[in-house]
């Protein structure tokens, strides 16, 4: 909890609260808690623990008035209206089910502008993937994705037999603090964020040969390539996005960046 930071008077949003364990403790410490549980049994015992709390009975000294549960999907949750609820960026907090984690990375970025920080836990490995930094075999579309949008630090991780029943994975907790850098790097959100997964799309592939095949023409490639100081071999995952945001650009001024993906593609 300490990860969090004071949170007196701030909102936090519990991503899969569960049978509550991390909600009691959120209810002491913050000053609203948002509980969204998909789970409708779980969230109907939820519910009604915290509304009797609230009615006037304490359980370990904390006033359970400050929580609400939201019988929700996180991936249909509307944090903007969240936000705007409560008259401040959000604080996030959750252990992320294994199957939807990068769906749920991606929503979160979607809405990083309402949201100030967020700790999260996750499986060890894809943690290693949002926390990577270039040059590095993990760096990918993720890492890329996670950190345009704030910066991310790990903070411990947690082997199987510190949950019950244990897991077969190893579990990451890290800290995201959203600070965009879409508008510090001069690029368009969603027009670069579709430019990062051609470009990572096929990691044994070089970044010239992921944009050659996604159709930019090779003389382009080549030209935008020398622009940006570009080693012609380089790979994607070895490159800082600074240096992917000046290719980005070149590409933009000479008409040949790939259009904007409908949707996201699976990372």
């Amino acid at each position: 909890m300490a990860s969090l930071g004071n949170c007196s008077d701030r909102t936090v949003v519990e991503i899969g609260p569960g049978r509550g364990a991390i909600t009691r403790e959120l209810a002491a410490k913050a000053g609203r808690v948002v509980a969204i549980e998909v789970d409708r049994e779980l969230a109907a015992r939820l519910a009604s623990e915290f509304a009797m709390k609230g009615a006037g009975g304490e359980l370990d000294g904390a006033d359970r008035s400050n929580v609400s549960v939201k019988t929700v999907d996180v991936l249909s949750f509307d944090f903007e209206a969240a936000s705007a609820a409560a008259g401040q960026r959000l604080v996030v907090v959750g252990n992320l089910p294994y199957y939807i984690t990068s769906p749920i990375l991606l929503k979160l970025a979607e809405h990083a502008g309402v949201l100030d920080r967020a700790v999260l836990m996750v499986q060890r490995e894809v943690a290693d993937r949002v926390i990577a930094a270039p040059g590095s075999r993990d760096f990918g579309v993720l890492s890329a994705t996670v950190q345009m949008h704030g910066s991310v630090e790990r903070l411990f991780t947690l082997p199987p037999s510190a949950f019950s029943p244990p897991p077969e994975v190893y579990s990451t907790v890290f800290r995201w603090r959203f600070a965009p850098r879409f508008e510090e790097l001069g690029v368009d959100r969603d027009e670069f964020l579709s430019f990062l997964r051609q470009v990572f799309a096929l990691k044994r592939k070089t970044l010239a040969n992921n944009l050659r095949a996604g159709g930019t023409d090779a003389a382009i490639v080549a030209a935008a390539l020398f622009e940006a100081g570009i080693d012609p071999k380089a790979r994607a995952e070895s490159l800082e996005v600074e240096m992917l945001a000046a290719l980005w650009k070149w590409l933009k001024r000479a008409g040949a960046t790939p259009p904007n993906e409908v949707a996201p593609a699976v990372i």
